[in-house]
């Protein structure tokens, strides 16, 4: 049987017909699929582990908690095993610091090894967009862990008539989990993402981001219980300090007593300013080849 010889059909360059969404839709494909990177979505299962791992562990606590309440009718034993929505945070810290140092650091320091970085801003990106994209994207994932679970409590209790009296008590309830939420979020983001514009290897990044978070809680305990500083110190603990202030956002007070609200608001807040702003210098000033 004959062969028949190949022939050229058409020739040249075909011009993109498709839908033209300008910035705005790369900047949404850019989160996208840094979200779907940092979760380890369509890659081997080795990088699902982590990711899945930690936000299951922010919903264990809630699902137990919830099942609790369903089965303890009576009022006075129930608040005895159910923590407040305050210290909710207190059983899923270990879960958060997970994320923040092995996880999120997968949003940045790729794209500087593999050269891509270069590439996305060739057009239509600029660096603040680029920057902008890659918050979004992790501040996303961490809001599913830090407001995710007190929501989905919020709920429960409310069909359980368990919530609070009234519409007026569950949006103001509504309004302290979304205000605690976002805001351990975005200090989490900022720490971990400004540590991360530090270095192209991922390894380092979460290496320092774990030293940075654990290692305040430790010297801030060395400084107040050994030297004998005052217990203010402990606004910069970023293993204690932020669920601290979550706990004065539901009306609550926890182990720093002597210590003012606009001080933990002031400490917490210089974090996620001093993460931002190392994240907006430092892309400012990197070098790219395109």
């Amino acid at each position: 049987m004959s062969v028949p010889d190949a022939r050229i059909i058409d020739r040249g360059y075909r011009p993109y017909d498709g839908p033209r969404l300008g910035p705005s839709g790369a900047v949404r494909s850019l989160i996208r699929h840094t979200a779907q990177r940092v979760m380890g979505l369509r890659r081997p299962a080795g990088y699902k582990v982590l990711p899945v791992l930690s936000l299951a562990i922010a919903y264990v606590p809630a699902i137990v908690f919830i099942g609790l309440a369903a089965l303890v009718k009576d009022a006075s034993a129930r608040r005895g095993l159910l923590p407040t929505y305050g210290q909710y945070y207190g059983f899923i810290v270990s879960a958060l610091i997970v994320f923040a140092s092995f996880v999120a650091p997968e949003a940045l320091c790729p794209d500087r090894r593999t050269g891509m970085l270069g590439m996305y801003l060739a057009a239509p990106l600029t660096r603040t967009s680029y920057v902008a994209s890659k918050i979004a994207a992790v501040l996303g994932l961490l809001t599913l862990a830090t407001l995710g679970p007190p929501l989905l409590m919020v709920i429960a209790f409310v069909l359980q008539n368990q919530g609070p009296d009234g519409p007026l008590g569950v949006l103001e309830l509504l309004a302290r989990v979304v205000v605690s939420g976002l805001f351990v979020a975005a200090l989490y983001t900022a720490v971990s993402l400004g540590i991360s514009s530090l270095t192209d290897r991922r390894a380092i990044a979460s290496a320092g981001t774990l030293l940075t978070i654990v290692g305040t809680g430790a010297v801030t305990g060395v400084l107040v219980n050994g030297v004998g500083l005052s217990e203010w110190v402990f606004v910069f603990d970023l293993t204690g300090a932020p669920f601290e202030l979550v706990r004065r956002i539901y009306g609550e007070v926890g182990g720093l007593q002597n210590t003012p609200t606009i001080a933990l608001v002031a400490a917490n807040l210089g974090w996620i300013v001093l993460g931002g702003g190392l994240i907006w210098w430092r892309y400012r000033r990197i070098e790219v080849t395109k």
